[in-house]
């Protein structure tokens, strides 16, 4: 017998290819809930005919928090545990049992992992904790993008952490995603001295090789009284070096990486991207101290922040053409064979390391 009443809510537009597989993986649930956004596809009946409670609204200016508000709004009041996804993701199997066995009267929130890309092999790549899984009546969502669920008692809220509940992200990459920036651009104007919003801003300009806005709204990031967490500065930090490498200031961009190590020494990130820099620039000695002392951080970001490239073949590719730089073959082929050993697919590796052996 359940201990708890759980249901799944979620937003929806044109998702018909990840429906099935969606439902498959939330059924577990007492109820699943989803607010239809708009959709031109078979979305809305072919999650009817899988018995999912289907609401629909057309907004004239579409916002995320107020899609994701009026979406939880759809859940019944006898609700014990909420539980936020999209369609484009899956949880791992018995993730409910999981649940339940962890929830308490007194948990507000539940933090689990998101695998959120993986490689050819199925193998998670970028993985941390999100929190979306919740009491109805204890958050609401804020910011028009990149929301977020913000906590609304006056008494401490109580967050548990599991690594039992994981869901796995699987995106359509051929979707629509551009309106993104036009929607941070309306949020940062709307708001200024929101850190949050500035930051993606900064990062949707980069996505977009906005080079010129995308220094201008970074910097503005890490002047704000708000921007106070390391890692999303240290990110800001990244983002103006690769910003200035594209527009060929190698100088500043060397600053920055810099700056980034200073802010965050404890991730792999900055050091990675700054050796990157060394390596172009052809200086393959110090390239090589700061991909080692990135090898040394062996604990990845819990954090959206960490990236595929810092936990990937990328670091021993590196090290193994710098190493051939500096004429030491020996070091080069250990290096390219760690490589292979993280992705034995990538051609243009195989093909370097042919080339090694004399192939």
């Amino acid at each position: 017998m359940n201990k708890y009443k759980i249901y799944v809510y979620a937003i929806c537009k044109n998702e018909e290819k990840h429906i099935k597989r969606w439902y498959e993986s939330m059924k577990e649930a007492d109820g699943i809930y989803v607010l239809d956004t708009g959709s031109t596809d078979n979305s809305v009946n072919l999650l009817k005919s899988l018995g999912v409670h289907v609401t629909e609204k057309h907004y004239n200016i579409f916002k995320f928090d107020e899609a994701r508000n009026d979406s939880l709004k759809l859940i019944p009041n006898d609700v014990d545990i909420c539980v936020c996804t999209d369609l484009d993701e899956v949880f791992n199997k018995n993730w409910r049992k999981e649940l339940e066995n962890i929830w308490t009267k007194d948990t507000d929130k539940v933090r689990y992992n998101l695998n959120f890309t993986f490689d050819e092999n199925g193998k998670p790549l970028s993985t941390y904790y999100i929190g979306k899984i919740h009491k109805k009546d204890s958050y609401t969502w804020t910011h028009s993008i990149h929301e977020v669920l913000t906590y609304i008692k006056p008494t401490k809220e109580n967050i548990i952490t599991t690594d039992k509940i994981e869901i796995n992200h699987y995106p359509d990459k051929t979707k629509d995603r551009h309106f993104y920036l036009k929607l941070l651009e309306e949020a940062v104007k709307e708001n200024d001295k929101d850190d949050r919003n500035m930051h993606y801003l900064g990062r949707e300009y980069m996505y977009n090789k906005i080079w010129d806005k995308c220094i201008i709204t970074l910097k503005k990031h890490l002047k704000l009284k708000s921007s106070t967490w390391k890692e999303e500065r240290s990110a800001s930090m990244r983002y103006l070096g690769r910003a200035y490498m594209e527009v060929d200031d190698y100088n500043e961009a060397e600053n920055w990486y810099k700056l980034a190590i200073k802010e965050t020494p404890n991730i792999r990130e900055p050091y990675i991207e700054l050796a990157n820099l060394y390596y172009q620039k052809k200086e393959y000695a110090l390239a090589i101290c700061f991909l080692e002392k990135a090898e040394s951080i062996k604990k990845k970001s819990e954090t959206y922040i960490n990236e595929e490239y810092a936990w990937n073949e990328t670091l021993y590719d590196i090290l193994s053409l710098c190493y051939l730089g500096i004429e030491n073959k020996e070091k080069a082929i250990e290096n390219i064979l760690k490589a292979l050993q993280i992705n034995k697919n990538n051609e243009r590796i195989k093909n370097n390391y042919k080339i090694m052996m004399g192939k």
